[in-house]
């Protein structure tokens, strides 16, 4: 016997999505019409079932301390990037190493954490995610000032990977 959780669930498989589209529409309508908020409501509703495929499976934070570090890394990291980038902008006659590709081995295979992944290198300056290999286990970085590709995998695994697979796959 189906319970009405369950049921709600296959009706609203992600309440908080629906509220925010629903509002989105009529914000966007600027409308609060009976066939706005109708339409509204029933896009609200059937475009996160269409999309549920889409999303990966659902986040288990394992330990939120790890979390915390992370951030805390990245913002370093990215300061860091920052301030580099800047450097070769500012001083374009300063000899910088040159940018290349480099390919890193992953361990890391939950979807969530690779896409945290993604998110980390695509907001450092000067690192862009180039490619993902079909199973998962190479990544391709392109990176704007590379001097030691070993060193970049290196950083890459303990500085990002490492705290992922803690946070998601522990």
């Amino acid at each position: 016997m189906k319970t009405p959780h369950r049921i709600a669930r296959r009706i609203a498989p992600a309440p908080l999505l629906s509220l925010a589209l629903w509002a989105l529409w009529l914000l966007l309508n600027r409308s609060l019409g009976a066939g706005h908020l109708l339409l509204g409501a029933v896009l609200a509703l059937v475009i996160p079932v269409l999309a549920a495929g889409l999303r990966p499976r659902r986040v288990r934070i394992r330990r939120p301390g790890a979390v915390l570090r992370l951030m805390a890394t990245v913002a370093v990291d990215a300061s860091r990037s920052n301030c580099a980038v800047a450097r070769r902008l500012l001083m374009p006659a300063h000899r910088s190493p040159p940018s290349g590709f480099v390919h890193v081995p992953l361990e890391l295979r939950d979807p969530n954490g690779l896409a945290v992944l993604a998110a980390i290198v695509c907001m450092t300056p000067g690192t862009a995610w180039g490619e993902l290999s079909l199973d998962r286990s190479v990544l391709l970085l392109h990176i704007l000032e590379l001097d030691d590709a070993a060193a970049v995998v290196r950083m890459v695994k303990e500085r990002y990977e490492r705290p992922l697979m803690e946070i998601f796959e522990s």
